[in-house]
C-alpha cells in the first residue's frame, strides 16, 4: 500500500490529533496533546529549520510521524534530529523508512554533518536503526510513577536555614531568573549535541510560554534568595505529569535541592488529580536515577540514542 509523506497542517486540529495518536501508541511515557504538537510546528525558531512529517496511508489514516531540524542552539554547527514513530498496528509497511528518507533529506538540505535519533532499545527498533547506517552511542530511560499509589515521601518538616520554596508562577512578572537558572544547569545536561541557552526572548516563547508548562507544578528551590534548583513540571491538563527538566547549580550540589524540587512538585501534582507522573532519566546520571528511585519511580522503557554521518547536498 502507498505511504505518502507530508508535513503537518498545524491549524488543523484533528491532523495534530492525529499525530497525538501515533505518539501514544508508538510511545505512551512523554506528554502529548493537538495543542502541543501545532505549538511545535508554529513557535520554531527559524534557525531550526524545523518540519513535522506526516505518513499517511493509502486511505488517508494517518500512521506514521516524524520530528526533524536542526539543533539551532548548539556551539557546534551542523548538528541534525530526526525522531520518527510509527503507529504498531501499521508497522511494516514502509512508513518508517520513507518518513526517515524524507527527513535524512531535509537534514542533507540545510547542511546538517550528522544526525541524531532516539529509538527505543527493543530489538526491531534497534535493528531498523542499524539497518539506516545509524549506530548507538548512549542510552536513557523513561520512568513511571503511579500516583494514586501510596509511599510518596512528605516534605520535611522544616526546610534548612536559608530555603525557600516557590512555584514557577511566583516569577510570572519577572521569569529572567528562570532563565538564567536553566542555562546555568544545562550546562551540565548528559548529552551528545550540547546546547547554550544565550537567547532570552526564545526561551520566553519556546520554553516560559510551551502549552505543557505547569506554572503551578513547577517548583523552584531558592537559597538565601536566590534560585539555586529547580523542576519544570509538563502536564496533558488532564491526569498525566511529567518532569521535563530538573537542573540544580553547581555552587548548590549536594545538598539535597533537587530532590527537594521533585518531590515537593509530584505531591502537588498529586493533590491537583494528576495520577501518572513521568520523567526520564540519562543512563550515566547515577545521582538523578538515585533521586528518582527514592520518589518510587520505575523503569518503564529504555531509548537509545543514535547517529549517523550525512553527506549534505551541495
Amino acid at each position: 500500500m502507498t505511504t505518502t509523506i507530508r508535513d503537518l497542517r498545524p491549524d488543523d486540529p484533528d491532523d495534530a490529533g492525529a499525530v497525538v495518536g501515533v505518539r501514544r501508541a508508538a510511545l505512551p511515557f512523554m506528554i502529548s496533546t493537538a495543542r502541543g504538537v501545532a505549538f511545535e510546528v508554529t513557535s520554531a525558531h527559524p534557525d531550526k529549520r524545523y518540519r513535522l512529517l506526516v505518513a499517511e496511508n493509502g486511505e488517508g489514516l494517518v500512521i506514521g510521524t516524524a520530528q526533524v531540524g536542526i539543533v539551532h542552539d548548539s556551539p557546534e554547527p551542523g548538528q541534525g534530529f530526526v525522531n520518527a514513530y510509527v503507529d504498531p498496528a501499521h508497522r511494516g509497511l514502509g512508513a518508517g523508512s520513507a518518513l526517515l528518507r524524507t527527513a535524512e533529506e531535509h537534514l542533507a538540505a540545510e547542511r546538517a554533518k550528522d544526525s541524531y535519533a532516539w529509538v527505543l532499545d527493543e530489538p526491531p527498533h534497534r535493528a531498523f536503526a542499524e539497518r539506516h547506517g545509524y549506530r548507538a552511542s548512549r542510552s536513557a530511560h523513561f520512568l513511571r510513577r503511579d500516583l494514586t499509589a501510596a509511599g510518596l515521601p512528605a516534605l520535611p518538616g522544616n526546610l534548612p536555614a536559608g530555603v525557600e520554596l516557590r512555584t514557577g508562577s511566583a516569577f510570572a512578572a519577572d521569569p529572567r531568573p528562570l532563565f538564567q537558572a536553566d542555562a546555568a544547569a544545562s550546562l551540565d545536561e548528559p548529552g551528545d549535541t550540547p546546547t547554550e541557552l544565550d537567547d532570552y526572548e526564545d526561551w520566553l516563547r519556546h520554553v516560559w510560554n510551551h502549552p505543557y508548562l505547569d506554572r503551578e507544578l513547577t517548583t523552584v528551590v531558592l537559597v538565601n534568595g536566590q534560585v539555586a534548583a529547580f523542576t519544570a513540571a509538563h502536564t496533558d491538563g488532564a491526569t498525566r505529569y511529567s518532569s521535563a527538566m530538573t537542573g540544580t547549580l553547581r555552587a548548590f550540589r549536594g545538598l539535597g535541592l533537587a530532590r527537594l524540587a521533585k518531590n515537593d512538585s509530584l505531591l502537588r501534582a498529586r493533590a491537583a488529580g494528576y495520577t501518572e507522573a513521568f520523567t526520564g532519566n540519562d543512563t550515566g546520571n547515577a545521582p538523578m536515577l538515585a533521586v528518582n528511585t527514592w520518589l518510587g519511580y520505575g523503569v518503564c522503557a529504555t531509548e537509545t540514542r543514535f547517529t549517523k554521518p550525512l553527506e549534505t547536498a551541495r
